[in-house]
């Protein structure tokens, strides 16, 4: 998938945004095997995964807290 932004993934449903996390975690498990490996040819990769991952988590978050907030 191309590098989204985080506006283009707020606007994405919570199922398309659960789905998305659980594929960058496979795609982290992924990178850190081959880097392991030493078969990784571009380290960054490693953090692009991880700054993917915390930025879809956050996006998760505010919507749990935002849903909290609605319940009060």
């Amino acid at each position: 998938m191309a590098r989204e932004t985080a506006e283009e993934a707020r606007r994405w449903d919570d199922q398309r945004l659960n789905h998305e996390i659980n594929e960058a975690y496979r795609g982290l498990f992924t990178l850190r095997f081959q880097h392991a490996s030493r078969q990784l040819e571009n380290y960054r990769e490693l953090r692009n995964a991880r700054r993917r991952i915390a930025r879809l988590r956050t996006i998760k978050r505010e919507r749990d807290l935002a849903a909290l907030a609605g319940e009060e």
